[in-house]
């Protein structure tokens, strides 16, 4: 009865309904990794001059569920990435939504007290770690200045607070309607009933809110210092013993529907009841994965980065089944529509490990961007470089996520890959005619300068190309199928032999000309190179390794450069968007990801084992409280990148429906594929960093490279090791 009652209440909060597992892995979770900062010279790679920080990982520990609408999280900080720095000690309210990327936070809501003093312009409250505490879905601190034990917990669409202050204080909430990381301009706030307010606020889209509250409302106040005024909700028993409560449902759409999101999901329920079904939910879809073996502390970081992966994108539709699309009208349709899940990160692993566990949240996202390009010039909505939803279309259709349209996706991938205009490929008339981007001829740049990130485009577009080939061969458009295959090879248009590097070009009198001003290891910001320098922009071919290893004299010679790349020192220069090196190698940025798995090319796979464990032990849980990643997490993509590897398998080439075979940290690792699909196994033999054997369903696997199709047939994936 207990689970007949779960997976109906799973599957009416919009994320399926899938097996619940019998061990609770939420308890290996600490919601706080990722949260802290690096500050020394060793883990940031340069001695820092900046009074700014460095980019953490910026997560948060606030509650929240799968991919859900709400992440009500506190803030310690605006304009800073999640809002929350471990290093911080002072609270200033409790946020709703955030993502990571310097953007949202609406609608902090903060208790304060009379006595604890505060006003408009100054109500922050200390706070210590000793007295804060995260779980998945759940959030506790006690705010020192108002003498209040703070609570936090959710569901999709909406935040349930909890708050218990000090017996005889006189309680109130501070709504600070003016402010998010959006700076709002246009705001709403009002009683609308003796238990109940509502309003709405602007930035990045207007959201709207429907509040109940435990107690009776005597008023709003706005109250004003200096700045922009605070909203107050006075209460008729300020000085109640009991804690107070307050639910609050959102929307995108409108309030009306922001007040039904409540009711259906809160209605009726207490604190501990929302806050036991958020654990519930997020053991179901954590426990996909089961393991045997490892440390704790492995297990530890294996299900904490687990749990970032289902934080974003973010849910947008209402329980109506509306939602408003980009161009602001309000459509009701039979998917849930998400936000875009930050393609130029995401695509590498984190999109394909989603699709996994909950391939209806997969094929949905995939909608709503199909929805979101026909309404923008008819292009694959874009992100930094390339179109990569042509990657995350092509490695789900191919995995077997089929409950989207794939002919109105590849209409909109096979023009976004052929069709120069606005809102496709930046600067794809050049790549078109000449098969590569040119660079601005200029001297010396500035980090921090927007240019054209030509060799980071060129290869990503070639890589996009393959992706969007991959689906004409699905939709037998066999003409299209050879142009983008044949595009495909324009990442070796701008390697330089004489340099074993990919290097920018100018267009200079009618020709193409080498950069002079190149320093391999200097870290451009988008000259040349996005986030990245030339070090960490190599071997990016995933789709033809045998063909980029051909590029150089013979294996030696790439052998060499890879143990540069990963002994070298690097420059020392900073840059806060590249910190956590191995070497000259960067895994605090993501365009570097791939290349450790380079050695299996050259017959080298244990060198590349050996630099994957020294990432997954000493790269993760960094810092003097070991909660800092080694740069920044990027929407889940640095925490898929551990997930994977921790278990034994990487998406190389994440267009392609296989995987590359890594050694697994754990034993045994039990995978259940979302969607009913089957559980297979992943087993590790020996110990050791050489691969000796890989057998797959009993019968050895040719290459390195396991196929999705059999892993879903629920086979074992035999990995033996010396």
């Amino acid at each position: 009865m207990i689970k007949q009652f779960l997976l109906l209440g799973l599957f009416l909060l919009g994320i399926g309904s899938t097996k619940v597992y019998a061990e609770n892995v939420t308890k290996y979770v600490n919601p706080f990794m990722g949260t802290a900062t690096l500050w020394t010279p060793d883990e940031l790679g340069y001695t820092a001059m900046d009074e700014k920080r460095a980019w953490g990982a910026e997560t948060y520990p606030g509650a929240t569920l799968p991919n859900a609408l709400v992440q009500l999280t506190p803030v310690t900080k605006y304009r800073t990435g999640s809002g929350y720095q471990y290093e911080d000690h002072q609270i200033y309210g409790f946020a709703h939504t955030s993502k990571g990327h310097w953007n949202l936070l609406h609608l902090p809501v903060l208790p304060v007290t009379p006595e604890g003093k505060y006003r408009p312009d100054n109500y922050c409250s200390w706070f210590s770690h000793e007295q804060e505490e995260a779980h998945p879905g759940y959030y506790r601190v006690y705010l020192e200045r108002y003498k209040v034990n703070a609570e936090l917990t959710s569901t999709l669409r909406c935040g349930y607070h909890k708050y218990s202050f000090r017996e005889g204080d006189e309680r109130r909430v501070l709504i600070d309607i003016t402010r998010s990381n959006n700076m709002p301009r246009r705001w709403d706030i009002k009683q609308v009933s003796n238990y109940a307010f509502e309003g709405f606020q602007d930035g990045e889209g207007r959201i709207y809110f429907y509040a109940e509250t435990s107690e009776e409302i005597d008023c709003i106040d706005l109250e004003r210092e200096f700045t922009n005024p605070i909203g107050i909700v006075r209460f008729k028993n300020p000085r109640n013993s009991k804690p107070l409560e307050l639910k609050i449902g959102f929307s995108f759409v409108s309030i009306e529907n922001a007040k039904k999101n409540l009711i259906a999901e809160l209605a009726g329920k207490s604190f501990d009841d929302v806050r036991n079904e958020a654990d519930k939910i997020w053991n179901d879809v954590l426990g996909h994965i089961q393991v045997e073996g490892g440390t704790e502390s492995e297990r530890s970081m294996l299900y904490s980065t687990l749990f970032r992966v289902f934080q974003f994108p973010h849910l947008r539709s209402d329980v109506t089944g509306e939602y408003r699309n980009d161009r602001g009208q309000i459509v009701k349709a039979d998917y849930r529509y998400y936000t875009n899940p930050s393609f130029w990160d995401t695509y590498r692993n984190k999109l394909i490990l989603l699709g996994m566990i909950t391939p209806d949240v997969a094929s949905d996202i995939i909608r709503s961007c199909i929805d979101r390009g026909e309404l923008h010039g008819g292009y694959m909505p874009t992100f930094f470089h390339g179109d990569h939803a042509s990657t995350f279309v092509s490695g789900s259709w191919l995995r077997g996520i089929r409950d989207f349209d794939l002919q109105r996706a590849y209409a909109l991938m096979l023009k976004s890959a052929t069709v120069p205009g606005r809102g496709g490929r930046p600067y794809l008339s050049e790549y078109l005619e000449r098969g590569w981007i040119s660079e601005k001829d200029t001297v010396n740049v500035p980090t921090g300068d927007e240019y054209k990130g030509s060799v980071t485009k060129t290869v990503e577009y070639a890589y996009d190309d393959y992706a969007t080939a991959l689906v004409a061969r699905e939709l037998k458009d066999k003409k299209n199928e050879k142009l983008l295959m044949q595009n495909s090879q324009n990442y070796k248009n701008l390697f330089d032999a004489s340099t074993g590097f990919w290097r920018g070009k100018v267009w200079r009198d009618g020709k193409g000309v080498w950069i002079e001003d190149f320093r391999p290891n200097y870290p451009y910001y988008q000259y040349m190179y996005r986030e990245a320098d030339a070090w960490n922009s190599l071997f990016f071919a995933p789709h033809d390794p045998a063909g980029m290893i051909e590029l150089y004299p013979s294996k030696q010679a790439v052998e060499q450069k890879l143990d540069s790349l990963f002994t070298v020192p690097c420059g020392g220069y900073e840059a806060r968007n590249l910190t956590g090196y191995l070497g000259t190698y960067c895994h605090g940025n993501q365009p570097g990801h791939s290349i450790p798995y380079t050695y299996y090319f050259i017959d080298r796979q244990e060198k590349a084992q050996r630099i994957l464990n020294r990432l997954m032990r000493d790269y993760y849980g960094m810092g003097s409280d070991k909660l800092a990643y080694a740069g920044m997490d990027d929407a889940g993509e640095m925490s898929a990148w551990y997930v994977l590897n921790a278990i034994g398998i990487y998406t190389y080439s994440p267009a392609d429906p296989e995987y590359i075979v890594t050694v697994p940290l754990f034993d045994r690792v039990n995978f259940k594929l979302g969607g009913g699909g089957e559980t297979f196994q992943i087993v590790r033999e020996g110990k050791g960093e050489r691969i000796k054997e890989i057998t797959i369903g009993n019968k050895p696997l040719k290459g390195w490279f396991v196929r999705h199709d059999d892993l879903a047939k629920g086979k074992e994936l035999r990995i033996v090791v010396e």
